[in-house]
């Protein structure tokens, strides 16, 4: 198992609100959400059916979009992809 990917991360509990989620929508940032926000980048954007939302930051102080990655699993062998910004 890689180091770096541990599923018992102590941070992973501050994710409990996403379980039980169903996504209704994948999509990028609009134009105008950017510059509500006074970003350049367009991240990609996660809507849930409860009308809640989900986007990468640059940083914890909301600076810019991010890349997310994706993995399939916790393992040496799992699928990595980027999603890049626009």
């Amino acid at each position: 198992m890689n180091p770096k990917i541990n599923p018992d991360f102590q941070h992973n509990k501050r994710f409990e609100f996403l379980v039980g989620k169903t996504i209704k929508r994948v999509r990028f940032l609009t134009t105008e959400e950017c510059e509500y926000f006074g970003w350049y980048s367009r991240p990609l954007v996660i809507e849930f059916t409860d009308g809640s939302l989900m986007f990468p930051q640059a940083d914890d102080e909301g600076n810019n979009g991010g890349a997310m990655l994706y993995l399939s699993n916790y393992t040496e062998t799992a699928e990595e992809k980027i999603i890049y910004t626009l």
